[in-house]
Order: C-alpha cells, then sequence, then structure tokens
C-alpha cells in the first residue's frame, strides 16, 4: 500500500495505535458514526497527528490522519484534519506532558453533566484512572472558545466534560488516554445507576485516594495497581 509521503515509521506507528483506540471506542460505545477525534504528540517534534474530519474512528486507515504543527498548520498527511483540531492543539501546548488527546462522545458521562450531577468514582480503577473530572458549559463546537475553555480546564485535570457535548481526554501514552475514557464512561455509567436506585452518595473510600497520593510519592510505588 502507499503511504503518504510525509509519513515516517514513527507516524505509522501512532497510526496503529490510534487506530485500535478508534475501534475500541466504537465497539464500546464511546463514539457512534463519525463523532469524536484522536490525535498523538509525535515524539521529538513540534506536530502531532490528528484524524481527518469526517472519519470513522472503527474504519480509519493511514490517509484519514493529518500531521499538525504546534503553530496550528497542516504540514502532512490529510489535508483536512478533524474541525476539533484547535482543541487538540491547545491542549499540547497547555499540557507539556500530554502525549494523547481523546475527543469522545460518551452518552452516560454527557447526561449526567447536563442534568446537574456529578460523576462519581465508584471503583478504584475509576479513581486510579480518571482521578478527577473537571467540566465546561456548551460552547460551539470546532470554536476557539471551547479549545480556550478546555485547556483551562485541563490545567487541574486530564478529564473535561464538554457539555452537552462530550469530553475531552489526555495522558501521556494512547493506551493510557483510552483507559481513562473507558473508566470515565464507566464511572458515570455507575452513578446513573446509583441514582436510579436512590444513591446519591456513594463512592470509592478517600482512603485509596491517600494511597495513591501516597505512592505519587514513592518512585518505586507509582506504576502499581
Amino acid at each position: 500500500m502507499n503511504k503518504p509521503p510525509a509519513f515516517s515509521n514513527t507516524h505509522l506507528d501512532l497510526i496503529e495505535e490510534l487506530k485500535w483506540a478508534g475501534q475500541q471506542a466504537t465497539a464500546n460505545r464511546l463514539v457512534i458514526g463519525s463523532g469524536g477525534n484522536l490525535s498523538a504528540r509525535v515524539p521529538d517534534s513540534d506536530t502531532f497527528l490528528i484524524t481527518a474530519s469526517g472519519t470513522w474512528l472503527d474504519t480509519l486507515k493511514d490517509e484519514d490522519f493529518s500531521v499538525v504543527s504546534l503553530s496550528g498548520d497542516v504540514v502532512g498527511g490529510n489535508p483536512n484534519p478533524s474541525s476539533e483540531f484547535r482543541l487538540h492543539l491547545a491542549a499540547y501546548i497547555t499540557r507539556a506532558d500530554v502525549n494523547a488527546v481523546f475527543h469522545f462522545h460518551p452518552q452516560a458521562s454527557v447526561l449526567l453533566d447536563a442534568l446537574g450531577h456529578r460523576i462519581r468514582l465508584m471503583t478504584i480503577d475509576h479513581v486510579y484512572y480518571v482521578r478527577n473530572v473537571a467540566s465546561t458549559p456548551w460552547i460551539p463546537a470546532g470554536s476557539e472558545e471551547i479549545a480556550t475553555a478546555t485547556s483551562t480546564a485541563l490545567e487541574s485535570s486530564d478529564v473535561v466534560i464538554l457539555g452537552h457535548h462530550g469530553c475531552s481526554v489526555v495522558a501521556d501514552s494512547i493506551e493510557l488516554a483510552y483507559k481513562r475514557a473507558a473508566n470515565l464512561e464507566e464511572a458515570a455509567s455507575a452513578t446513573l445507576n446509583a441514582l436510579l436506585l436512590g444513591d446519591t452518595t456513594t463512592e470509592c473510600p478517600p482512603a485509596y485516594r491517600e494511597l495513591l497520593e501516597n505512592r505519587a510519592a514513592i518512585p518505586e510505588l507509582r506504576d502499581r495497581h
């Protein structure tokens, strides 16, 4: 298969990882159809890969990716990046530690936020991967305003609900970004079920969060779960 000339082996490796994430997200109904978009920072460069406009995340091909610079210019691949590229760009500029940005449309998460219910982290997985959830009000999709509001929220959280729209999840790897998004929606579903059962308070014991904070201060324990 002919590869776009702008794609190096590094690009192609990242594309394969992003294809996997797109398939997983669609299979687990974090997105439907052409909703949502994925990106990954290209190592040792000032660029990132992002899915192109109108692409379906479960059928991504190499030509469905654009290379965008941190100045906002398309410098390779598909000439038409996702209309939400500003959202991704702002995240990479704001968070130097971020190597992957996922924008999905998880229905339970968006519903709870729209109804004014806090998404409760019920299990240790929810706390471990999500930690805390920030949110923004409804802002037109694809705008500079939503990119700015989301990047501000990302200063204190890795997970942001975009009001009546979707979510933006960031991480230092593609795999971790997917795990965060999946656990966000699982936590939202658990919260919704708890509310239907009349429960408004149950969540993971605070002692587990304290344990994680203590582990963060001890290098050899940081990656244990």
